[in-house]
């Protein structure tokens, strides 16, 4: 049986990488389904899932939606460099990043940026405005370059289970 160890004392067995392949996939599919498709009772994979969101392995459960049909049309890469890391420098645009709901995604990133947005916005106004709300007066940003996505090829947040 497939085992995937995370910390001493949380192990994953093939029963619950399973469940998480159908719950990434879907995580509407009932707990009856499930329990069917991985044969399991519908009270084990309920514990099961109870555990895996417990120890933190599910984070969230959200609904994708298709920022395009919202009016959202531009989808945008952003490279931050900053001329100083130092946590206390940082502070303030880190705060900024996490407040800003158009900002779908944020990596600290190694290589010549600092850091690496990925940004929805209905037009190329609402990212300037954008980007002067987060990097304007900031003598801590040198640059920040971004790309606008031209087309969507894949998209999506699965995780392989191997």
């Amino acid at each position: 049986m497939t085992q995937l160890s995370l910390t001493p004392s949380l192990t994953l067995d093939a029963f619950d990488l399973a469940i998480l392949d159908i719950l990434q996939r879907d995580n509407t599919t009932s707990q009856r389904e499930i329990a069917h498709a991985v044969h399991l009772s519908a009270p084990a994979v309920q514990r099961r899932i109870r555990r895996l969101r417990e120890s933190g392995v599910i984070r969230h459960e959200v609904a994708v939606l298709d920022a395009n049909r919202l009016g959202r049309p531009l989808i945008l890469t952003v490279e931050v460099h900053l001329h100083d890391e130092h946590p206390l420098r940082t502070a303030g645009l880190r705060a900024r990043i996490m407040a800003e709901p158009a900002i779908q995604q944020c990596y600290g990133i190694t290589g010549e940026a600092d850091y690496l947005l990925i940004i929805t916005a209905s037009s190329m106004a609402e990212y300037e405005a954008l980007t002067e709300r987060l990097f304007g007066g900031d003598d801590n940003i040198r640059r920040y370059r971004t790309s606008v996505a031209l087309t969507c090829l894949k998209m999506g947040l699965h995780v392989p289970l191997g």
